[in-house]
């Protein structure tokens, strides 16, 4: 070999080298340090003056979650996508996750997204989904962690309570923000033109299909019939598990949910209280929101639940029912209001709303247990120790008779 094509061939090297070296410091800066200084800006720009930091049990929690590795199914990240905006919401800014290091946003979804976690559950159903995954999701593929737990769902220990915590806490930050903080972050993005960035703020914050909402929302109207074969199989998947394969409320995860499913064969209901508690949810309770099936599939979960009502109404006297009314009007209309619609002048204080005996009729059995013993979990507490058997037996009946089969249309 010459000494000149020694020389070239060296050279040749160098630049190599020095081209390598410049790539690489090219890439780091350009898919590294940049990014990281423009959310390093959106933060300080964006955020609220006092965003809400994590407890220490939620950082306890956030740790637990980090360790038993729930980042390898679970996202946290809504991306500024319309497929993801649509599912759950808002995309995610970066503020949001200002005090989470190291970031727990995840790269794989084979579970749900869980950016807006927060409040879309009941404490008890995340227990006895970390305790039984398929005891409330049938088809779930996520492992139990019953060594969470002192033997069953609703004995957890502070490990699982400090895990439950932190998923509750789960896109709080910028809800309590609310429409203030939306502003700010608005105006100080800087990004009028910027399509993309604008799609942070165009959509609801949380779009969980299962979230509950305010009962009579926004209710779709049912068509006529119905796919019965359907309907089973919709009930089988996603009912079962709490109300049981008959709807006698016996479900797997029905022991350590508060308060119980309901026992759907011992009432009677109106087709306007089932598509309520389907299209909205029962605030309050594991009962969540079922927005994401059509109509016609809503109409076929409606004639099963409707189907499992067996029961034949004897008569009953006037003078029992009057006895009934009398001692209505004096106990229970603070709560179920007078005509039973469940719109007292303190029901807007109860987490968990009165029944509203327009649209549902419970057995005379059942009617009879939650006064003589009330319903675990909610404001409905006994009253044996104020009312008579016989007033108990009387107002039992009354309650019943305020049924209506149309909702009260």
């Amino acid at each position: 070999m010459t000494t000149r094509a020694g020389r070239a061939l060296r050279m040749a090297y160098v630049v190599a080298m020095v081209a390598g070296v410049a790539f690489f410091v090219m890439s780091v800066t350009l898919l590294g340090v940049w990014p990281g200084r423009v959310l390093d800006r959106q933060v300080r720009t964006m955020s609220p003056e006092r965003a809400l930091g994590l407890t220490v049990s939620e950082e306890r929690g956030r740790a637990i979650y980090g360790r038993e590795g729930c980042a390898y199914c679970h996202t946290q990240q809504i991306r500024f996508v319309h497929a993801d905006m649509r599912r759950f919401g808002a995309p995610t800014l970066a503020w949001e996750t200002r005090f989470d290091y190291p970031h727990l946003w995840g790269t794989r979804r084979i579970g749900p997204d869980l950016a807006r976690a927060g409040s879309v559950r009941t404490d008890d159903w995340h227990f006895a989904h970390l305790f039984a995954p398929r005891s409330v999701v049938t088809d779930s593929v996520m492992p139990s962690y019953a060594w969470l737990f002192d033997g069953s769902p609703d004995r957890p220990l502070q490990g699982a309570r400090d895990l439950v915590v932190y998923l509750q806490s789960l896109g709080r930050a910028r809800e309590l923000a609310g429409p203030d903080g939306e502003a700010r972050a608005r105006e100080r993005c800087d990004c009028a033109g910027d399509h993309t960035m604008q799609m942070a703020f165009g959509s609801a914050l949380n779009a969980s299909p299962a979230r509950t909402r305010t009962s009579g929302t926004d209710v779709p109207v049912l068509p006529i019939s119905v796919n019965e074969r359907r309907g089973r199989q919709l009930y089988a998947a996603n009912c079962a598990s709490c109300h049981g394969p008959r709807g006698a409320g016996d479900g797997p995860a029905a022991a350590s949910l508060v308060p119980a499913p309901s026992d759907l064969s011992s009432h009677e209901y109106a087709t306007a209280r089932i598509v309520d508690a389907l299209w909205n949810g029962v605030a309050g309770t594991a009962m969540q929101a079922w927005r994401d099936y059509p109509p016609d599939d809503l109409a076929a979960l409606t004639g099963v639940v409707q189907g499992f009502h067996v029961g034949q109404d004897a008569a009953v006297p006037d003078s029992l029912l009057a006895t009934g009314e009398r001692v209505y009007v004096a106990n229970c209309v603070q709560c179920h209001g007078r005509d039973g619609r469940g719109d007292g002048s303190a029901a807007g204080e109860f987490t968990i709303a009165p029944t509203n005996f327009r649209t549902q009729r419970p057995s005379m059995n059942s009617s009879l247990r939650a006064l003589r013993e009330g319903v675990r979990g909610t404001r409905m507490a006994s009253w044996t120790g104020r009312l008579s058997e016989s007033e108990i037996v009387a107002v039992a009946a009354y309650v019943r008779s305020l049924y209506e089969s149309n909702g009260g249309r």
